[in-house]
């Protein structure tokens, strides 16, 4: 007898059995925060800020509302985290252009599977875990970057922990590309002026992306109130029309993802040699391979090299440069040394402190 028959006998549904690796979405349970577990006074600028893999948009113009974004552990039954947000300043006075959305972005090589473009497309099922301390309606969207086209569905967040479960339509037009550039983005609509909204508003339906038309008159503002609460996790995206049980994944397994975007490089994982009588090269191994080439930014002035005498300290941010760097390795030239003898040498004498951030988000 077949496994299948097996389970059907049993009575058992196959949708929710285990069938590899279907969860799209990096990081759905909210578990790796490498930048930050909480950052307040945000709302200004767009950009990642907590929770790897998961950016917040603010659109052409910025809201004078602001929040708090942070990764806390108030999830529901077998979620130890989500992701809040907790409106600090409200904004009842909404220009055209403000928007706030949460997403994650795709690389088009990732979502081959999903035959869009084609006869045979594939429609996606999003589901997910949400609440707020008041009732709203927000919308989740795809939006086809390569192509400019954009489908949507309204969802209704209560003051309990509820599974939204949203179908999205099959789109037969229009391929993704095979890259690693961005291609596809999942978003989650908190907020948007007239400029997203008063056009015609059509569920669930994949259309040229017209922006008048991505918010329905009912969306709810996130900024309306300083009692503003938002919480999500148990983000899943996976092919077909059911929504399964959530892939759950090991931390392990999300951070090596998540690191392919963006890793920090402590003291510990760096060496360096003599570049300069004033300048070392330093240099670590980037673990994953990056998606690009990534931009480095060095985060500490406490680097501290046992050089083959005695330590030799720098101290000096701005003598600080990139050096040659590439998805798979970083290297930087460090100055503010002082006569450095030829052959001077040496690996970081402290092994936690974070020194660089490595960023190749999309």
């Amino acid at each position: 007898m077949s496994k299948a028959a097996e389970l059907a006998k049993a009575g058992e549904t196959l949708t929710n059995q285990p069938s590899g690796r279907k969860n799209l979405v990096t990081n759905g349970a909210m578990q790796v925060a490498q930048r930050s577990a909480s950052v307040t006074g945000l709302g200004a600028a767009s950009g990642y800020h907590t929770l790897d893999r998961f950016s917040v948009d603010i659109g052409a113009t910025a809201s004078a509302g602001r929040y708090t974004m942070t990764q806390t552990a108030d999830g529901p039954s077998g979620f130890a985290n989500c992701l809040k947000l907790d409106c600090t300043t409200a904004d009842t006075s909404i220009a055209a252009g403000e928007a706030l959305f949460i997403q994650q972005r795709f690389e088009g090589q990732d979502l081959q599977q999903l035959k869009k473009g084609t006869s045979d497309a594939e429609s996606v099922t999003v589901s997910f875990y949400v609440k707020g301390d008041q009732a709203a309606t927000y919308t989740c969207e795809l939006f086809d970057h390569d192509n400019s086209r954009a489908i949507a569905q309204s969802f209704a967040v209560t003051t309990d922990w509820n599974r939204i479960e949203l179908t999205f339509a099959a789109d037969t037009t229009d391929p993704l590309n095979d890259d690693n550039a961005l291609s596809f983005e999942l978003a989650f609509w908190l907020h948007g002026g007239s400029t997203y909204t008063g056009g015609t508003f059509s569920s669930n339906a994949w259309k040229d992306n017209v922006q008048n038309t991505r918010l329905s008159d009912s969306q709810t503002s996130f900024f309306d109130s300083t009692d503003r609460e938002f919480f999500i996790t148990g983000v899943q995206m996976e092919i077909g029309s059911q929504a399964t049980n959530f892939e759950h994944r090991s931390f392990g397994e999300e951070l090596l993802l998540c690191e392919r975007y963006f890793q920090s490089l402590v003291n510990g994982e760096l060496i360096g040699s003599k570049n300069t009588a004033a300048r070392m090269r330093i240099a670590g191994k980037l673990k994953p391979q990056m998606r690009a080439t990534p931009t480095v930014t060095r985060t500490s002035d406490d680097v501290v090299f046992q050089g083959v005498a005695a330590s030799i300290t720098s101290t000096s941010t701005t003598a600080a440069q990139a050096a040659t760097s590439t998805n798979k390795n970083m290297a930087f030239d460090l100055g503010g040394f002082s006569s450095l003898a030829d052959r001077s040498f040496g690996g970081a004498d402290n092994q936690t402190d974070p020194v660089f951030n490595c960023d190749a988000e999309l």
